[in-house]
């Protein structure tokens, strides 16, 4: 997939030195730049809407005492 993105230009200035100083390209960093940030989104938002729906009452919510008597842990 192709995507095309318009950088402010002292980021680009960054991004450039960052690739000259290190030998990688600009595409590899924005590749691992997005995986990062990818995954931080998704932890973020996905919790985010978990929590939603604990507060509306629409997710169970289990204490760790029950789980740990349902789970005979507590014996």
């Amino acid at each position: 997939m192709t995507i095309a993105i318009h950088l402010p230009r002292d980021t680009e200035q960054r991004l450039d030195l960052l690739a000259a100083k290190t030998g990688r390209t600009k595409t590899e960093y924005l590749q691992e730049f997005i995986r990062n940030g990818l995954d931080e989104a998704e932890d973020y938002y996905l919790a985010a809407s978990v929590l939603e729906r604990v507060r509306k009452g629409e997710e169970a919510v289990h204490s760790s005492a029950d789980v740990r008597r349902d789970l005979g842990l507590d014996d």
